[in-house]
């Protein structure tokens, strides 16, 4: 009972605790959720050549950059080729004298259609072919440009074309017609004529008449350069230009385009006839090789020609120099000298001319193309041009990582070190040479001791056998020697000194032969071997 009465009890109370549960109210309808914000469009991005730091062709990547706009005055082109300049080799390597810190986009000239008109942008129009010009950040697929800075393309000029005169065609320009003041019956002097601007050069100086040209480039060039107008192609590898130069025109040239610098520029104003300029628009002589020569570029510098105003008065000499680069503010002028260019390509007179086209994402071999002076005319870059093996057979550049060259200190240690090694080669031949025929028999018998006493039994037997199977005393042997011719007299003399057991009248004997500082014939020439062999 009393179980039964305690079970009633737990169900009554569970009856009442389900009876004080408070009921569920009724769920409220949800509130319609606010709509998301639309996301916003993802930045657009465009292909990129940056060069990370300064240094080899591992400094150059391609990246995805953001798409820049077209601001107030500007034009937004797309870009269907881009030049190769050797000013961004000397910037890569950190020579440039108008460097920017890396990260950085490299690229002066560019060709290809307008996407975009910027405010207060009048006279050009949306697809037009157009060529721009900027100081740096043209690598790229699509590029904001000053309109001050933009050029409307000749029809029949390709894209490739109009990313190769820019600057190639401006640089000589100036050089040739306001420097040099190039008239009829002059002559001129064009380094590197296989190049950009040697191409361009050799051109615009034909449009003058009666102009005699001397142009140095590799043998390999000379046929080409003979076609774009050089009358007197020099291999600058083989020849001294400058005595090349003068056994044609004794006087020497009126104009000189120089630039290498260094020596050069000194041997340039050397050539200048009476009221001659020089005109220097680069330091090609500092850049060899991928990375940045300390050496190169001291000597170039200490190279360099120092003249004082005095002795260009006394031989009627003049020096100019020339970067399109610093003509920043003087777009007018630049302009000017452009529309004068492009109406020449209209009419016929000049053409540039295209080496090689590369893609974006070789870059290294399009510049290596140019470092090792392979190029004849523009190298161009090109964001649209896919990657391309080389063909069999072709000469493939070498990869961009390669191995990284031992430091200057480095190579100068190994190479004290060596010259270190060769002379103690070399003192230990000539010491070789003083010593006696019988101590060297005594040392390659006692294991290499020249100095082996004389009382030492077991060398003097060993040398006594060795004397003996040198010298066969059998008839046998001695009827064999009949018939051969006679022995020299060295082998005699080996014989009679060789013998540690004789007395100290016949070693003197001996001596008196073959003095112990004059090895025989035989060990002469041994000796010299040796010699020859360490050096």
């Amino acid at each position: 009972m009393a179980e039964g009465g305690d079970a009633a009890t737990v169900a009554h109370e569970a009856g009442n605790a389900v009876q004080e549960t408070p009921k569920a109210e009724p769920e409220k309808a949800a509130a319609p959720a606010e709509p998301a914000p639309p996301a916003e469009p993802a930045e657009p991005t465009v292909r990129t050549i940056v060069l990370t730091g300064h240094g080899g062709y591992d400094k150059l990547s391609v990246q995805q950059k953001p798409q820049p706009k077209a601001g107030k005055g500007e034009v937004l082109v797309r870009v269907k080729a881009a030049g190769l300049n050797f000013s961004e080799l000397m910037v890569r390597q950190g020579l440039h004298d108008r460097m920017t810190k890396p990260p950085v986009v490299l690229g002066m000239e560019a060709a290809g259609v307008i996407e975009e008109l910027g405010e207060d942008v009048s006279g050009l129009e949306v697809g037009q072919n157009v060529i721009c010009l900027a100081q740096t950040g043209m690598w790229r697929e699509i590029v904001a440009v000053p309109a001050t800075n933009v050029f409307i393309m000749p029809e029949e000029m390709s894209y490739e074309e109009g990313a190769a005169i820019p600057l190639s065609y401006l640089t000589a320009y100036f050089m040739l017609f306001d420097f040099g003041n190039l008239r009829p019956g002059k002559s001129l002097l064009v380094h590197i004529a296989a190049g950009g601007v040697g191409w361009a050069a050799t051109q615009l100086a034909k449009t003058v008449d009666n102009v005699t040209i001397f142009g140095t480039a590799s043998a390999s060039k000379h046929d080409a350069i003979k076609e774009n107008g050089v009358d007197h192609p020099i291999d600058y590898r083989t020849r001294d230009y400058a005595e090349e130069i003068k056994n044609i025109s004794p006087k020497g040239v009126d104009v000189v385009l120089d630039p290498l610098g260094g020596a050069d520029t000194s041997k340039g104003l050397q050539l200048l006839r009476p009221m001659g300029k020089i005109v220097t628009y680069g330091s090609a002589n500092m850049v060899k090789g991928e990375n940045r020569n300390l050496m190169k570029m001291a000597k170039t510098l200490w190279q360099s020609t120092s003249v004082s105003p005095v002795s260009l008065v006394k031989t009627n000499k003049a020096i100019a120099g020339f970067q399109l680069a610093h003509l920043t503010g003087e777009i007018e002028l630049v302009r000017s000298a452009f529309q004068d260019i492009l109406n020449m390509y209209k009419d016929g007179k000049i053409k540039p001319r295209i080496d090689s086209v590369w893609a974006f994402e070789q870059v290294a071999e399009a510049m290596q193309q140019m470092n090792e002076r392979r190029n004849i005319g523009k190298v161009i870059l090109s964001p649209e041009k896919e990657p391309t093996k080389p063909a069999e057979g072709d000469a493939a550049p070498t990869s961009p990582l390669k191995k990284k060259k031992p430091s200057l200190f480095r190579r100068l240690s190994k190479r004290a070190s060596r010259s270190k090694d060769e002379g103690e080669k070399k003192d230990e031949v000539k010491n070789a040479k003083k010593e006696s025929p019988i101590k060297k028999l005594r040392a390659r018998l006692s294991g290499g001791d020249p100095n082996i006493e004389d009382t030492d039994k077991q060398t003097e037997e060993k040398v006594d056998e060795a004397v003996k199977e040198e010298a066969p005393t059998e008839p046998a042997a001695q009827e064999e020697k009949k018939d051969e011719a006679p022995a020299e007299e060295p082998e005699k003399i080996e014989v009679a000194v060789e013998n540690p057991a004789e007395t100290d009248d016949a070693k003197a004997a001996a001596a008196d032969v073959v003095p112990d500082d004059k090895p025989v014939e035989n060990e002469e020439k041994a000796d010299g071997d040796a010699s020859q062999e360490a050096n």
